[in-house]
């Protein structure tokens, strides 16, 4: 069993390695996978993993996030669309279920889907076929895996009338669970120390290690947003820190102060655009540029979007937006460029949240 650059992120309590164990037997096969679990817990990890060890490897690993498009972009995005089907689209435009023919297409949080386009991916999964948007016909037959993940209770929102029940048999061939961060605490010092040397920048960060006082402090913390919340409490820890080894006075007041998950219930927030678009920018490497500026001028995403993602860029790099420009991934020369565009469009927060 092999396993790509990502499997660090799982990893090696005894709850990770028997989930490795069963992506080990179920990679090989080309059986449809229900991946479930709290939000940031792994699940796309996990998908990649099933992809390395399967026999599509050398092919193509295609990710859909199902929350982070409305309806109509989201079936674009899946099945692709012909010239002139709606405004914008100048050109025919291959989906990511073309895209990954004979490789696997990826599709997060499967259970954000419309009961619409709950209906067109099921009649995709029984004929294999592709309609694009404006097409008066179906097109050509692609041989894709299909890999789907979600946070929500499946059984509980068909029960509402939520979610087609025989969408969900489709899927849930083989169901594997990721447990959250709070319950395998034992990988914790492993995550860690892998965020911290692969989010390390010389030049911009001092420090390369954490000291044992600090991961104290981490393991005490429940983790809400999982092994998602972990990586961006180190990077801003990284950014904050102005020493060598990252101590306890660098660790966010609010993990210091935390309390035993029994003072209060758990409530996860459902992940939004916003998240989608800083984890590609901060974690990805993507850019400002390519991945929010085209979305806000082709009014996929709103003003208070982008508002939104500057904030939590300034709240990760204590009001700096030259850093901001740095964890957006922009050219150097390009920080007035970006300031000019936030101002133009009134995407600034209040500068007296920043004071």
């Amino acid at each position: 069993m092999r396993f790509d650059g990502t499997a660090q992120l799982l990893g090696e309590s005894t709850a990770i390695r028997e989930l490795r164990e069963e992506i080990g037997r179920v990679g090989s096969t080309d059986a449809k996978v229900l991946i479930t679990g709290e939000s940031g817990a792994g699940k796309e990890v996990v998908a990649r993993q099933l992809w390395a060890n399967s026999k599509r490897a050398n092919r193509a690993f295609v990710a859909v996030n199902c929350a982070g498009l409305p309806e109509s972009l989201l079936e674009s995005e899946l099945f692709g669309h012909v010239r002139g089907s709606f405004t914008g689209a100048f050109r025919d435009k291959p989906g990511k279920l073309e895209i990954a023919d004979e490789g696997t297409v990826f599709m997060d949080e499967i259970g954000e889907m419309t009961l619409r386009m709950q209906g067109l991916l099921l009649r995709f999964l029984e004929t294999g076929e592709i309609q694009k948007v404006g097409a008066h016909r179906s097109g050509s037959r692609v041989d894709v895996r299909t890999i789907a993940a979600t946070n929500a209770n499946l059984p509980d929102m068909i029960a509402k009338g939520l979610f087609r029940e025989d969408l969900f048999y489709r899927l849930n061939v083989i169901h594997l669970v990721v447990p959250a961060l709070r319950d395998r605490k034992d990988d914790l010092p492993t995550l860690i120390e892998h965020f911290v040397a692969r989010l390390h920048q010389p030049g911009i960060h001092m420090a390369t290690s954490i000291a044992p006082a600090a991961v104290a402090a981490l393991r005490e913390y429940q983790w809400p947003g999982n092994v998602r919340e972990l990586q961006n409490v180190i990077e801003r820890m990284l950014i904050r820190c102005r020493t060598e080894v990252i101590g306890l006075e660098d660790v966010p007041a609010k993990i210091r102060e935390s309390q035993p998950a029994s003072a209060a219930p758990f409530r996860e927030r459902r992940r939004t655009i916003v998240d989608d678009l800083y984890q590609r920018m901060t974690s990805e490497q993507h850019s400002f540029w390519t991945t929010v500026y085209p979305l806000y001028m082709q009014r996929e995403i709103t003003r208070t979007s982008v508002r939104d993602l500057v904030r939590r860029g300034l709240q990760d790099s204590n009001g700096s937006y030259k850093v901001v420009a740095r964890l957006f991934n922009m050219e150097q020369g390009d920080y007035k460029k970006f300031l000019n565009f936030l101002r133009k469009h009134h995407c600034q927060p209040s500068y007296r949240e920043f004071r």
